[in-house]
């Protein structure tokens, strides 16, 4: 009994001891419980589920960046004011969901823009190596190249054509050829070969060139040949690029090729065996690369202008300095000259009366190219005439543009055009946004249904701002001819020069935005295409225009004009040449 007493005695002390010590026992207890889980709750969310700051991130170590594509190299980290540079935040592997980093393949070609250490950087040029049947077989079947042309001879040195003789003094003693004015396949491709940027590592190219003789490809099979064959080499040509790993860097967004002729020999708009030209800026693969052609739509966003070729290939900047000064000092005894031929099938054409004002102008010279008039097709014959004059009418041809613009230019004769799409839409790239420093600007309409007479409104410019205009033109003429491509100008930039440095550009800020997940344009509106490159910087979405009536006839039917244009101008080839 005494034995049990004493072992309860403890438990019954426990039980009945001091309020105040059984309350702090209890509190220590719950406290220390507490304790615990907050401090593993804040280990949980504030230690492992802390995402970095703005500025840790950017301070942050480098992150490398995986591509499915390419090997991207990692970005160098940036400092910020919040940490000095050689602190480095410890590595936590995240446990919660970070938001992704998204890394494009051409993200490497975007970062030698930034090396300014390299000549090149931002500016290299990858060029496909094509299969021989997309271009050096047609130079070797060059007798079958034009149904009414012997193009061998035009094929000669590089594309330029045979030398011109300067029996008469027009000329200078080098650098002048009999160039055709579809010959731009070939001499920009030679051009491409000399260009000093060009590599061999697809993964940094600031666009990719694709050597395809296009121009000389439909040239082949316009007359007499049905559609499946006017179409063979533009589908066997992009069923072998989409099989390349540099289409699947942009989908061919980054791809560029030439063509030198206009737009709608490529733009058949049917598959009716009677309908013109192939249709290859209609594909579904072409339609993302760039086509640099003599003359472009306005109603589609994937052809560009260039120059049409004249005759005058500078192997050296003297060369065109010499020329320039020489252009500057002629005496030029007519205020205003045409060569030209009426075109009295087409009743919207202005020629005739252009013609007419001429004849009946004292002041006006004419250089009638019809009834096989060999002075017409003569270089010697249309230079001096235009190294006489001070203007030179340029209408539209036979479709809205004429190689014979840039033949006046060269000759420093300021041109006087009458439809936008002749000049101000086509060369954006190449001619100022402000027409009226180097030309004259008079609507169609004011021809065609006012009689506005030329003589007057070319004798109203004063002698100074002709002169003045005039120096424009002359120093525009570095970037409207195409070097000797078996050379190089040493500071000059020529029309080739001009073109791939818009297309590097061009492809450059579609890489930019894609990168930053933003468009160049608010809204954009293909069919309204002319308009955006007459936009000023940072314009990002275009309005009405003084030139919408030029353009704004259903599309279709300009369309359908315009094929017609193209069927024409290979008529008047075939008179040309008979």
């Amino acid at each position: 009994m005494r034995r049990r007493l004493v072992a309860l005695v403890p438990f019954e002390a426990m039980k009945k001891g001091s309020p105040k010590n059984q309350q702090t026992r209890l509190c220590f207890l719950v406290s220390l419980s507490a304790f615990f889980w907050i401090l593993l709750l804040y280990f949980h969310f504030v230690v492992l589920g802390r995402g970095p700051t703005i500025e840790e991130s950017v301070a942050s170590e480098p992150v490398k960046l995986e591509s499915p594509f390419v090997n991207v190299e990692s970005i160098p980290a940036r400092v910020t004011n919040a940490r000095v540079e050689n602190e480095k935040p410890t590595p936590v592997k995240p446990v919660t969901a970070a938001k992704r980093v998204v890394t494009y393949p051409f993200m490497g070609a975007l970062r030698t823009v930034e090396n300014k250490s390299d000549p090149c950087g931002g500016r290299y040029i990858y060029v496909h190596n094509l299969p021989p049947r997309f271009n050096e077989d047609m130079l070797k079947e060059c007798k079958n190249l034009s149904l009414w042309t012997n193009m061998c001879k035009f094929t000669s040195n590089e594309g330029l054509g045979p030398p011109l003789e300067n029996v008469e003094g027009v000329f200078e003693n080098t650098g002048w050829y009999a160039t055709n004015q579809f010959a731009v396949d070939v001499i920009f491709n030679n051009r491409m070969k000399q260009y000093e940027c060009l590599t061999n590592d697809s993964s940094i190219a600031a666009a990719i060139f694709v050597p395809f003789y296009s121009g000389f490809d439909i040239a082949r099979y316009l007359w007499g040949y049905n559609i499946s064959r006017r179409d063979a080499a533009s589908l066997d040509l992009v069923d072998w690029l989409m099989k390349r790993p540099e289409w699947g860097i942009m989908g061919g967004k980054d791809h560029f090729l030439v063509a030198g002729r206009i737009t709608w020999d490529f733009r058949r708009l049917t598959d009716e065996e009677s309908d013109w030209g192939n249709k290859l800026l209609f594909l579904p693969a072409a339609r993302n690369m760039s086509m640099l052609v003599v003359e472009s739509s306005p109603w589609n966003a994937n052809d560009f202008g260039i120059p049409y070729p004249t005759y005058f290939h500078p192997a050296k900047d003297e060369e065109v300095f010499v020329w320039q000064d020489r252009m500057r000092n002629l005496e030029r005894k007519w205020l205003f000259s045409f060569a030209g031929a009426p075109r009295p099938g087409n009743p919207k054409s202005i020629r005739g009366q252009l013609i007419n004002q001429c004849k009946k102008s004292k002041v006006c010279k004419l250089l009638e190219c019809d009834f096989g008039e060999s002075k017409c097709h003569s270089p010697s014959s249309i230079m001096q005439m235009f190294q006489s004059s001070l203007f030179c009418l340029q209408p539209q041809g036979d479709s809205y543009t004429r190689r014979s613009a840039f033949d006046s230019m060269l000759a420093g004769c300021i041109p006087v055009f009458f439809h936008p799409g002749s000049a101000y839409t086509q060369y954006t790239w190449h001619l100022p946004k402000n027409y009226t420093t180097y030309s004259v600007f008079i609507p169609e309409d004011d021809i065609r249904k006012r009689n506005v007479s030329i003589e007057e409104r070319l004798s109203q410019i004063s002698p100074e701002q002709v002169k003045i205009m005039r120096e424009a033109v002359i120093n525009l003429i570095p970037r409207l001819i195409y070097a000797d491509p078996r050379s190089k100008l040493e500071t000059l930039r020529d029309a080739f020069d001009v073109a791939v440095q818009a297309v590097i550009d061009k492809v450059t800020r579609l890489r930019r935005n894609i990168n930053q997940g933003r468009t160049e344009y608010d809204n954009f509106v293909e069919e309204n295409s002319w308009k955006y490159d007459l936009l000023d910087e940072g314009q990002r979405e275009v309005g009405a225009h003084e030139w919408d009536p030029f353009f704004s006839k259903p599309k279709d039917e300009q369309r359908d004009q315009s094929a017609k244009a193209a069927k024409s101008s290979w008529k008047n080839e075939q008179r040309d040449q008979s």
